[in-house]
């Protein structure tokens, strides 16, 4: 039958204290100043970056729903095409003659691919939602 051990924390508590008086255990290894500055810079960096991709993501999951398929016709939905379509039509501008005005000249995109991409609706609710993650990212 097994049986059980008893705990060993003050047992193993007691070796450590001993093994570290003896100057058989080293100390952890804290980097300098500098090192650890640098560390806490890289993982905030890190975390911005994921967050700015996160709402990115975001911002393309409402037009979706709204029907919009700007993904589709520009290389990227932050970019400035993109980013003024997007608040042209946060603030009310449903006239796709009008946001094909903010239409770059270096977009690939036919005007006809354009047109079609922009036949969504954004619900007042679509523009709330964009509205705040334009504000975050």
């Amino acid at each position: 039958m097994y049986q059980e051990e008893r705990k060993k924390d003050k047992k193993d508590s007691k070796w450590i204290a001993k093994s570290l008086l003896s100057g058989l255990l080293r100390g952890s290894f804290i980097p300098p100043k500098p090192t650890r500055e640098l560390r806490d810079l890289t993982r905030y960096k890190r975390k911005v970056i994921e967050q700015v991709s996160s709402e990115k993501n975001r911002i393309q999951k409402i037009l979706e729903d709204a029907n919009i398929k700007i993904s589709s016709v520009v290389s990227s939905t932050s970019g400035a095409t993109a980013t003024k379509i997007i608040n042209a039509m946060i603030d009310g501008e449903q006239n796709i003659d009008e946001l094909l005005k903010f239409r770059h000249g270096s977009i690939q995109s036919s005007i006809e691919d354009m047109v079609s991409a922009l036949k969504g609706s954004l619900t007042a609710h679509h523009k709330f939602m964009l509205q705040n993650h334009q504000r975050v990212y």
